[in-house]
């Protein structure tokens, strides 16, 4: 599960780790009022208004914006407030901005120069530990970074039974060069930032920048973090930071309706049980000259019901040119399946308008090819994964 920089922020503060003080408004007024208590709480002079949305690249977007004064970021805010920001990480019709984080100015003037850092913690499953990715050239493109100077990023695996240790803490404030204060307070940072990842059950926490002020503070400036859904039980506090109005609303009906599936850009929907088979369905798409347009994987049990929800989720697309079911019937019988499909279709005879391919395979399969190709609607029989490349072909080709 995604969060919000602010309450990604929230998180690490809890486990003590320094942020970029700030709140979050969903108006311009509102803003207004939180710059006023921020100037007094901080005695900040300027603000920086960060939209909140679930994607990264916002300053490139329009979506971060400096204020010099309390007037400017009633101004600014209501600029940014619902837009359609477009970055590199999102849809081509960008996400629409519902809050914004008015946050202090962090990058005063002091006694030492100011220094942007990166570093991440996410589990590096080649060495099934966790691994924290740091670099001295923070506050842009990690990526780009990686491209130009790749000398330039250090990558330590941490034993999860050990956990992190002083010497890894010392390794890390070491290769960023720091000295004195700033050394002392990064080692304080990187034992939080670790704490925090692990004790929220994070997938991913990412710190970019991470600063080291003109007074040798150590804090976010910014903050990714990706909840392991799995543990979203132990954290019921976390559940309640969920925010769907980022999420795919087709991706949340599925979620609801207990089907597991993720949307993507192609022209052929797929339906199918077990999400091995279902990667195979898309690399058979593939194949054929089509481009997968979901993943989609109905599970064990795949009744009138649960095909029609899979059905209707699927329609919703307007790129779906054509639609490919690729069922093994194992546990469930190809049989009991064929009907469900039929009794989907039968329901929705108004809604599907688009050729249907299915491939019913296991138990009674012979028998479900019979009920499938004297059911007198639009569908394409097949028994084998050949067969059925060959019927999204001509599908495709037709349409």
């Amino acid at each position: 599960m995604n969060i919000h920089e602010f309450q990604a922020k929230s998180i690490l503060n809890t486990f003590g780790a320094l942020i970029q003080r700030g709140y979050v408004a969903s108006t311009p007024t509102e803003a207004t009022e939180i710059a006023k208590k921020l100037q007094k709480e901080t005695g900040t002079q300027y603000f920086v208004i960060k939209a909140q949305i679930h994607a990264g690249g916002r300053g490139k977007g329009g979506g971060v914006k400096l204020a010099k004064s309390i007037d400017e970021v009633y101004k600014l805010s209501n600029e940014i407030l619902g837009m359609n920001l477009v970055t590199p990480q999102t849809p081509k019709q960008g996400k629409k901005v519902f809050q914004v984080l008015i946050a202090e100015d962090v990058y005063y003037e002091g006694d030492s120069k100011i220094e942007e850092f990166y570093i991440s913690i996410l589990l590096n499953r080649s060495s099934s530990k966790n691994m924290i990715m740091y670099s001295p050239e923070g506050g842009v493109d990690i990526e780009a970074v990686a491209e130009k100077t790749p000398e330039l990023i250090f990558n330590l695996d941490i034993c999860p039974k050990e956990g992190l240790t002083e010497q890894n803490a010392k390794e890390i404030s070491d290769n960023l060069n720091l000295v004195g204060i700033a050394r002392e307070n990064m080692l304080v940072f990187i034992r939080s930032l670790y704490d925090a990842y692990e004790k929220s059950d994070s997938s991913l926490f990412e710190i970019n920048p991470v600063l080291k002020t003109s007074d040798n503070k150590i804090l976010a400036v910014d903050a990714k973090v990706t909840l392991d859904d799995n543990a979203l039980f132990r954290h019921q506090d976390y559940l309640e930071m969920r925010d769907i109005r980022e999420e795919n609303s087709i991706e949340v009906e599925a979620k609801e309706a207990g089907l597991n599936y993720v949307d993507l850009e192609g022209n052929v929907g797929c339906m199918v049980n077990g999400a091995g088979l279902a990667m195979a369905t898309m690399d058979l798409i593939k194949q054929a000259g089509g481009e997968p347009a979901n993943f989609l994987d109905v599970g064990g049990t795949a009744d009138s019901e649960r095909v029609q929800t899979a059905f209707r989720i699927i329609t919703q697309d307007p790129n779906v040119k054509a639609i490919l079911v690729n069922i093994f019937g194992g546990i469930v019988r190809c049989d009991t399946v064929a009907k469900g499909i039929i009794d989907a279709c039968s329901n929705m005879r108004n809604k599907i308008s688009v050729p249907i391919i299915v491939r019913l395979e296991g138990t009674n399969s012979h028998i479900a090819k019979n009920i499938i190709d004297s059911s007198g609607l639009n569908f394409y029989s097949a028994t084998e994964f050949k067969e059925a490349a060959e019927k999204v072909q001509q599908v495709l080709i037709s349409v």
